[in-house]
Formats: structure tokens, C-alpha cells, sequence
């Protein structure tokens, strides 16, 4: 692992050594990291969902309403089966 040295404002500090408190975080390091992590996920998810929607309206045909319905209740179900045989 590499260090890397970072400066903050002192209110930001007082911020964040509150949030270590209130959320039971060991130290500023682990709470820094956990905010890392998330801002990188939250990222991904932004790209993922930019992406998805250059495909917006891009269809040819239309579904309908119960069209839609049906496919959402054949996915949920065939997921039930992946994660059944995941945690079984």
C-alpha cells in the first residue's frame, strides 16, 4: 500500500472527526478510504448510467405496458434462480 499525503481544511477536519464518531470509523485513514471508495463508485455508476442512456429511445419497435411487466417478472425470476444456486 502507498501512502499519500493529503492536506484539509480545519472545519473539514472538524467535519470529518465528527462523522468518525458518529459512525464508529476506527481512524480519519479508514474513514477517508470509505470515502474514496464511494465517490470511485459513485463514478461508475454515473458512466454506467451515461451509457445507458445514448440507448434511450433507440428501439425500433415499442413494448407495451404488460409486454414490459412480463419481461421485468421473467428477469426477477430467472435472477431468484442464479442467486438460489449462488447461496443454496
Amino acid at each position: 500500500m502507498e501512502t499519500v499525503t493529503v492536506k484539509f481544511q480545519e472545519d473539514v477536519l472538524k467535519k470529518i472527526d465528527k462523522s468518525i464518531t458518529e459512525h464508529n470509523f476506527n481512524s480519519r485513514t479508514e474513514f477517508i478510504r470509505e470515502a474514496v471508495r464511494d465517490k470511485l463508485a459513485d463514478l461508475s455508476k454515473e458512466d454506467l448510467i451515461s451509457e445507458f442512456l445514448k440507448f434511450k429511445g433507440k428501439a425500433e419497435n415499442k413494448t407495451s405496458y404488460e409486454e414490459n411487466r412480463k419481461t421485468r417478472e421473467n428477469a426477477s425470476k430467472e435472477l431468484m434462480k442464479e442467486l438460489e444456486k449462488k447461496f443454496s
